[in-house]
């Protein structure tokens, strides 16, 4: 979801930013070390890998809802990528679905905010699995739903943590480089879905399916 349906990244590293400069934290390359990671393992390596589930859940939940806040104040459709409505409208035949480390608060917010929840029948967050990326748990999960073979799964990753996990998972990878990223082991590459090179592609996948 975050780098694929919306361009968060960057909005996500200002409100981890801003949330632990409220605890008196700052971070060095804190967006490289954020990339792929849910809020659990985030907290614990940003703040503190000590401290309780119970505290480790708060700190997280707040950023979150400091980020949804940013969204909001910033104004949504700067966020949205590039042909997603037009690639899911094009596409509405095949079944598909969000799987993401993102909380359930934000995927809701997303596929809410953005007018995305008809396409998206089956979501997949990293608490309803035991293992996020870059385990492929979420992946086979999200594919037990739709009753979909692995092997005839296409997965959308903007990073190199959720494209083991897509491989791991037997699928095949198209990686969205909302932000500058050297991807290993996908087919196709597209900055966004407006892409002509996608449709080609996807022709040949579905052909083939």
């Amino acid at each position: 979801m975050d780098g694929v349906l919306v361009h968060s990244m960057p909005l996500h590293t200002l409100a981890w930013e801003r949330y632990l400069a409220g605890l008196g934290i700052t971070i060095e390359n804190l967006e490289q070390r954020m990339h792929g990671k849910r809020n659990s393992e985030l907290v614990r390596d940003l703040i503190d890998p000590n401290l309780p589930d119970d505290v480790i859940f708060k700190h997280g939940a707040e950023k979150e809802r400091l980020f949804r806040e940013m969204m909001i104040e910033d104004g949504l459709a700067q966020y949205a990528i590039a042909g997603v409505k037009e690639f899911l409208n094009r596409h509405r035949d095949l079944p598909k679905a969000v799987a993401s480390n993102a909380e359930p608060q934000n995927i809701d917010f997303v596929l809410d905010r953005f007018g995305l929840r008809e396409y998206f029948p089956v979501t997949v967050n990293g608490m309803q699995v035991a293992r996020p990326k870059p385990f492929p748990d979420v992946f086979l999960e999200a594919a037990r739903q739709l009753n979909t073979a692995p092997e005839h799964c296409v997965v959308f990753e903007d990073s190199p943590t959720g494209v083991t996990a897509a491989l791991a998972a037997g699928m095949r990878v198209v990686g969205v480089e909302t932000t500058p990223t050297t991807f290993q082991g996908i087919e196709l590459k597209i900055k966004d879905f407006r892409d002509p090179a996608l449709e080609q592609w996807m022709s040949v996948q579905t052909k083939g399916s």
